[in-house]
Formats: structure tokens, sequence, C-alpha cells
């Protein structure tokens, strides 16, 4: 028999919202990045596994949803929201996110919390109690005011997405598309997973996760050592973690790794390696045989490199410290194969990311573009004739693709782009692997691999 959930009480909010709360403030007053916050509050506090679910949730929900969270709320509040308090205006979006979002939770538990945890200043309290019981009140269909009269503004405010984005997005894809991109950017992502080939298969693991998690899954649509699996706690805490059985990564992710054709015995870099993700999976592509190279100019971030491939049995690993603008001189020519996982916009995992649409400007761009270039060119140095050489971006935006792409090619006459033949996901017509979220069900991500001719000299950077 079901219970009907007791009240709280106002003067003690459940540990998961607090923690979120105090997440989602970091976030809106310091600019922090919501998953490092969430790492580090989760590890430090002992929350029951229902609510690390719920921290976790109200934290990226609001995030996702915040300006759509806005508007609903504005006719609500005496005050413009962007006028308040940092803590007072997140409390007020995550309590709405409540709410609006998750039919399971009380409405009367995300006030009473939200009550609860306000600032103790004169006059706070009542005013966010007044604000969420006015907005608790009033219907689903009730809560949104008149949209804006611009119908771009209209449709970025309902998806929840700065204007700009939107505006590039319909302008690219065609309004229908664009909306359904945005929607799927603002989905839960799946918890997906990576079978280390060297120590299991795809089919073992997912039958040990059943037998000591209880976890459903289902294999992924593109990658064969994928997993999509249900939700069940951390998977950090998983034994099948501990013994280096897995990783976790999404599906485009994995296809990156595959595109560039990593084999046994070859010499490949990876020259943005951390967090060492796709590094160990080219190690395993390559079945521990060989070498690759594992670039990265902070000493903790290869750090994490040495400890994912440590963690996953993996010996042939080398981490180089530094970039590869600086370090690929001693390496020209050496290497069958080299990976550019690019530094960029992010706006390809915006459902994984949802802070970063907050974070970005259209400036951005350019300014990634040219760092972009600059790596790719000292990459390709480091390619022997008849190499292969992939270059790889979270983000959908031509700017960081097609541009960095064309301009690449223009002052490189000895290499090409090179398609592979077959492969799981369908390749477009000018070679480029193109990931859509709304599509795939996958992260967005675009990838080129090119090839040095095997009679061209290198052309220097």
């Amino acid at each position: 028999m079901r219970r009907t959930p007791s009240r709280p009480s106002p003067t003690r909010p459940s540990p998961a919202r607090e923690v979120a709360a105090h997440v989602l403030e970091r976030v809106e007053a310091d600019a922090a990045y919501p998953d490092v916050l969430l790492d580090h509050a989760l590890g430090s506090h002992r929350l029951s596994q229902r609510d690390v679910a719920l921290t976790t949730e109200l934290v990226y929900g609001t995030l996702r949803w915040q300006r759509y969270l806005d508007w609903i709320l504005a006719p609500h509040s005496r005050r413009r929201l962007e006028s308040l308090d940092a803590r007072v205006r997140v409390l007020l979006r995550m309590a709405a996110y409540q709410i609006a979002f998750l039919e399971r939770v009380p409405s009367f538990a995300a006030v009473n919390d939200t009550v609860a945890l306000a600032p103790r200043t004169p006059g706070v309290t009542a005013f966010v109690n007044a604000v969420l019981r006015s907005f608790a009140r009033r219907g689903v269909r009730e809560r949104e005011p008149a949209p804006p009269r611009d119908p771009l503004e209209a449709l970025a405010t309902r998806r929840s997405f700065p204007t700009w984005i939107a505006e590039r997005w319909v302008l690219r894809f065609g309004r229908p598309d664009a909306e359904a991109l945005m929607g799927a950017m603002n989905e839960r992502p799946p918890l997906t997973l990576r079978a280390n080939t060297l120590r299991t298969s795809r089919d073992a693991l997912a039958a040990r996760l059943t037998a000591e998690e209880g976890l459903a899954w289902r294999p992924t649509q593109w990658a064969p050592e994928g997993l999509v699996v249900g939700p069940g706690g951390a998977p950090g805490n998983w034994g099948a973690f501990a013994d280096g059985s897995f990783v976790v990564q999404d599906e485009a992710s994995m296809l990156v790794a595959r595109l560039l054709e990593p084999r046994p015995g070859e010499t490949i870099a990876d020259v943005c390696a951390a967090p060492g993700t796709k590094t160990t999976h080219l190690a395993e592509l390559m079945q521990n045989r060989g070498r690759v190279l594992a670039f990265d100019p902070q000493p903790g971030r290869l750090e994490r490199v040495r400890e994912a491939a440590g963690r996953l049995g993996i010996t042939i690993v080398e981490p180089v410290e530094g970039t590869v603008e600086a370090l690929a001189s001693p390496f020209r020519a050496a290497c069958d194969g080299v990976l550019v996982d690019a530094p960029c916009s992010n706006l390809g995992v915006l459902r994984r990311n949802p802070d970063v649409k907050w974070r970005r400007q259209p400036a951005d761009l350019a300014t990634n573009a040219e760092r972009q270039g600059r790596i790719l060119d000292a990459a390709a140095t480091m390619v022997k004739p008849g190499g292969r050489l992939v270059y790889a971006t979270c983000s959908l935006e031509p700017e960081e693709n097609e541009a960095v792409v064309q301009a690449f090619l223009a002052a490189h006459p000895e290499i090409r782009v090179d398609p592979p033949g077959e492969f799981p996901l369908p390749i477009d017509p000018d070679g480029t692997l193109r990931c859509l979220p709304h599509r795939h069900g996958t992260d967005g991500f675009t990838a080129v691999r090119f090839r040095r001719s095997p009679d061209r000299g290198i052309t220097a950077p």
C-alpha cells in the first residue's frame, strides 16, 4: 500500500533541495561549473540514492529550462527576477521547475522547502512564499503568460534557449528541425556505457549489470561496444566500474575513435586527450598493442588520463605534458593516425551541460575556430605519409567545423578528406560525420577524417 507523503517541516528542507540550491546559487553567482560542483557536493554529503537522483534532476532540469521558468514566474512576482538576489532567483526557478515539470513531487513540498531555504532577510521569506503559492495555484496551461510577439523570441522562450542560438538553428535547419533539435537538447540524456573490450564483451557486461545492479539495458544503435542502461545509482559505485569493465561515454563520442580506425601495433596520437575517454577507446580498438600518445597541457588533467588507463588495464598510453602546437615537432611524420578532439563551444552537448547555452556568446565561435585551426595544423605535421587524421568537435556550428576544415584543406594540398567506405552511421556526401540528437538519439558531434597523400611532403604549420 502506497503511503501518502507527509508534509515536511518548514524548518527542515530536504537534503536534496538544500544541495541543489547551493549548486545552482554558485552557478548563478560565480559562473561555476555545475558538474564539478555537483560531483563535489554529492561526494561530501551522505545522501540516499533517491536524494542523489533528485538533486541531479533539480540542478540540470532548472538549468535546462531557466529562460522558460523565468517567463512563467514573472507574472507572479512584483519585482523583476533579474533584480533579485541570486539565491532567491535560483530558489524560485528550482521550485517552479518542480511544480511545472515533476509530477511526482507534491507542490506543497516544493514550496515549503523553498521557503525554508530562503534567506532570512526581512521580507524575503514572505516574498518567496507569496510568489510560489500564487504560481502553484495556477493550472499547467494557465502558467504561461502571453508569448513574445516576435515568433523567434517566442520559440526561444518556450524552448528555453538564447535567441541567438535559436535564430542560427532556424536559419540552418529550418524551424521544424530547429525546434526538434532544441527539444532533444532539453531531454534528460541516457546513461551510456562503453564496454572495455580488453576485459569483457558488451553482452557479458550487460548480463553482469543486470545480475549485480538490477539494471535494465539495451544495446546502442550505432556503436557496437555501447550499452544504454536504466537508472540504478552512481556508476562509479558499481563493481564493474571498479574493475575497469566499462567507461561512461556517449555513443556519438564512441564513433569518433572508430572513424580514425586505429589498428594494433600502430602509433596513434590523441592531441586533446584529457580526461582520456577517447584515448582509452583508441587503445582498446588497438587491442592494447602499439603506442598511444596522449597530449594535454595541464598536469592535473593528464593525471586523469593516467588513472583512466590504469583502471582499464591499458598499458600503451604515453602521457605527453604540453600543447600539440609546442610539442608536435619531435613527432613529425611519426604517427599512423592522429585524433584532434578539439576544444569548442560544446553546443552539441547541451543536454549534458545545459549551463553552456547561457555562457556562450556568438563571438566565441570565431575565437574557438582560430584556436582549432592552430591545433589542427600542428597535429597534421605528426601524420605519416598515407596516414589518417580525424578532426572532431562536440559542436554543430559551421564556424567550428566546415570553416575550419575548408581553411585547413586550402593550406594543406597534400591532405584530402577520406570518408570510410562503411560506417555504422551514414556519412554526409561531403565526408562529414554528423551526429544529431533529434535524429540519432546521441550527443551532437561533427567529425571529418583526412588522409595524407603517400607521396607528398608535410606542409609546415
